[in-house]
């Protein structure tokens, strides 16, 4: 516990705090000076800023648990499928059920996505690849793929714009009511905190869990789980969020390695520093209209990607 917590955690929570506050007073809408300001700083700010706090988390945390079962720094949900098949699964629900709840919608997400994620899993077991670069262009494929399916179906059946808008990745349109199922992310960060030295050890490999005594498909398994259903969240709710799985765990490994317990409150306030960061800087760029989160995401993220590859090839 006493590695959890030091002085070094307690700053970036109180950094982490200043970039939160900030985005409850950054915006054009007077909350100061209109009749109805705090009403719609109940009714919108709130509930905008909690899910960036959320989505920001779950993303990062997803990009941790991938990269720590696959043993490869390049690997997220963006890069392996699994947002396009959460995708799938909200268009298929949305076309098959359309008076389907919120809840349906995520359960649709989330179904889809654990294929996704199994298919990929499954896909690295059975094929042996002789690079660690390879791994993310074939998930990346995969994903192509699932999402050409998303666009022709959207297409045949007059969605295709409703698909645009759930893959905008935007916070724009969260308010009050419409993002509550994201506290779910509190839920699964906790549990992979309790299995977060059973998920380190299944990232050392398949024979050396095993001698330990562990059930590595058991674990890789809730890891999958744990990772369909944050995917699934964060899709239906607010959308694609790019690279932002990619981009934190790399960035707290090069300073603390890739030990899970002691990463994961770390790679959760990074994770919701960036987003928070690119919320505010996609609401006053071009002001009074916003640019999507993962406009931004995308570009800082394919960025630092390209580094990374660069740097690999280097070693």
């Amino acid at each position: 516990m006493q590695k959890l917590l030091d002085s070094r955690l307690a700053i970036g929570i109180a950094f982490v705090a200043v970039l939160v506050a900030m985005s409850l007073f950054v915006g054009q809408y007077d909350i100061l000076g209109a009749d109805d300001g705090w009403e719609m700083f109940a009714t919108t700010r709130i509930p905008r800023t909690i899910a960036l706090v959320l989505s920001g988390a779950a993303m990062a945390m997803c990009g941790l648990v991938m990269q720590l079962l696959t043993r490869n720094k390049f690997v997220e949900p963006t890069t392996t499928g699994t947002t396009e098949w959460a995708g799938l699964g909200l268009i298929f629900v949305m076309y098959f059920f359309p008076s389907a709840s919120m809840l349906g919608r995520m359960g649709g997400a989330i179904i889809f996505a654990f294929i996704g994620t199994a298919v990929f899993f499954l896909f690295l077991r059975r094929v042996a690849l002789k690079s660690s670069l390879v791994v993310p262009i074939v998930g990346i494929m995969l994903g192509a793929v699932v999402s050409s399916i998303s666009t022709f179906f959207a297409l045949q059946t007059d969605m295709l714009q409703s698909l645009g808008v759930w893959f905008a990745g935007s916070f724009t349109a969260i308010y009050k009511g419409q993002y509550e199922f994201l506290w779910l992310v509190v839920i699964v960060v906790a549990i992979v905190f309790v299995f977060s030295d059973r998920l380190t050890v299944a990232g050392l490999g398949e024979d050396i869990a095993t001698n330990v005594g562990l059930n590595y498909k058991r674990i890789v398994f809730l890891g999958t789980g744990l990772i369909a259903i944050a995917t699934g969240l964060v899709t239906v709710v607010v959308g694609n969020l790019p690279f932002l799985g990619l981009i934190v765990p790399n960035i707290v490994s090069m300073f603390r390695g890739d030990d899970l317990r002691s990463n994961l409150p770390w790679v959760c306030l990074v994770g919701i520093a960036i987003v928070t960061v690119a919320d505010l800087i996609g609401r006053v760029i071009i002001a009074p209209f916003e640019i999507p989160v993962s406009v931004i995401l995308g570009i800082l993220g394919a960025a630092i990607f390209v580094y990374l590859i660069v740097e690999r090839r280097r070693a």
